[in-house]
């Protein structure tokens, strides 16, 4: 999908600069053409010679060449690119690009770009985790700026945590949706997606929850929302951003998410139910914080409304897919749960899988509806969610 697009990559001074020789490979085997613009500093992490090859075309640092004076016009960068790609993106250059500093070639042709622009920030867990980071990174998604998510894992300081830059890999399938025709081709249709945890409250101190961060729910939302759909968001208790074109419907309980989902999927053509809902709730709230004693507490459940099975008995011809987190006999209970609520397919993972479920970046899941299961290798989030969205839409083709 690639082929024939313009694409700027610019390196800033990081050590995961090495990650942009693979880069910049991958981009070209995929028939993309790639001007690369460093900043001063990356060259201290990786040659221009060494890009330059891969990219087969001069690498550009500075305003103009020292040699003769030629001119490396950042507004004619800017025009030419389909794309500008930072990657990797430093704390520091995502500062600038929020307050619009413009001291080297690399920023002047950010301010000058009409063309998609992401941003693959690689940097210690601590500074990626800085409140001043995290709020400019805010400021970029609200400016339209997509965000390649780094991954959890060992950092160049010897720490361990979020900040590695995502893989080459990962960053060329994020590119290729970006740019992919395929975003609008959900126009005109609209979706519902849950997402996030739910709180069931004991008392006004105390609730019972779960540990999802609604990571996963966030992705499907904005892939759905790439490709031109409009999306409502119906969330738990998250800090997550909403995604750029969705609306969000901000929830707690199970009883607050069966309402506002079932509300919203009156007027929807397909529902992705994502959000890890409390299956029991107490049925007693108490009205002041319970006190503890030397006894043993008992707390009296009951059963919440199910959001999936009500949803699968109204949907007709619309699509609903449904998430089903295993511990043991996956594939069983998936198909099973596939069968009850009336789903077009299920999600299955398992938390028995390096690398899948709560929290993390990564997901490894597997499609199952009634044709069979498609098993797909561990993959980030965004991209496990391009690949559930790419089924929802040739469901939508198919029945079209």
């Amino acid at each position: 999908m690639l082929k024939g697009k313009h694409i700027i990559l610019g390196i800033t001074g990081s050590i995961a600069a090495y990650k942009a020789a693979v880069l910049c490979r991958l981009l070209v085997r995929e028939g993309a053409e790639v001007r690369v613009v460093m900043t001063p500093l990356a060259k201290q992490f990786i040659t221009p010679l060494t890009m330059a090859t891969l990219s087969k075309h001069p690498i550009l640092v500075e305003f103009f060449n020292p040699e003769n004076g030629e001119w490396n016009s950042h507004v004619s960068l800017g025009e030419w690119a389909d794309c500008l790609l930072i990657a990797p993106a430093t704390a520091n250059t995502l500062a600038k690009m929020v307050h619009g500093i413009a001291d080297n070639l690399l920023l002047t042709t950010y301010l000058s770009a009409r063309s998609a622009v992401a941003v693959a920030p690689a940097m210690d867990l601590d500074m990626y985790a800085h409140p001043a980071t995290q709020r400019n990174l805010d400021e970029l998604r609200s400016r339209g700026v997509a965000v390649v998510e780094p991954a959890e894992g060992e950092l160049a300081s010897g720490l361990s945590g979020k900040g590695r830059m995502s893989e080459p890999e990962d960053i060329v399938r994020f590119v290729d949706a970006l740019l992919s025709e395929k975003k609008k081709s959900l126009s005109g249709k609209r979706y519902v997606v849950t997402a996030g945890a739910t709180i069931e409250a004991i008392d006004p101190v105390r609730f019972i929850s779960n540990h999802s961060t609604g990571k996963m729910g966030y992705a499907i939302a904005s892939a759905l929302a790439a490709r031109g759909a409009s999306v409502t968001l119906v969330s738990g208790r998250t800090t997550l951003p909403v995604p750029a074109g969705v609306e969000r419907l901000d929830v707690l309980s199970a009883d607050e998410m069966y309402r506002a989902t079932v509300e919203a999927f009156a007027d929807a053509d397909g529902a992705v139910m994502c959000a890890a809902v409390a299956d029991y709730t107490p049925a007693e709230v108490a009205d002041r914080k319970l006190k503890k004693s030397d006894d043993d507490m008992v707390i009296r459940l009951r059963r919440t409304r199910d959001i999936a099975a009500e949803l699968g008995r109204t949907k007709g011809g619309r699509i609903l897919v449904g998430f089903a987190l295993e511990t043991d006999n996956e594939a069983a209970n998936a198909a099973d749960k596939l069968r009850r609520k009336n789903f077009d397919f299920v999600v299955l993972n398992s938390l028995r899988d390096a690398g899948a479920g709560f929290r993390g970046d990564t997901n490894k899941i597997t499609l199952i509806d009634h044709a069979g299961e498609e098993p797909l290798p561990l993959m980030s989030k965004s991209e496990a969610a391009e690949r559930i969205v790419d089924k929802i839409e040739n469901i939508t083709t198919a029945r079209a």
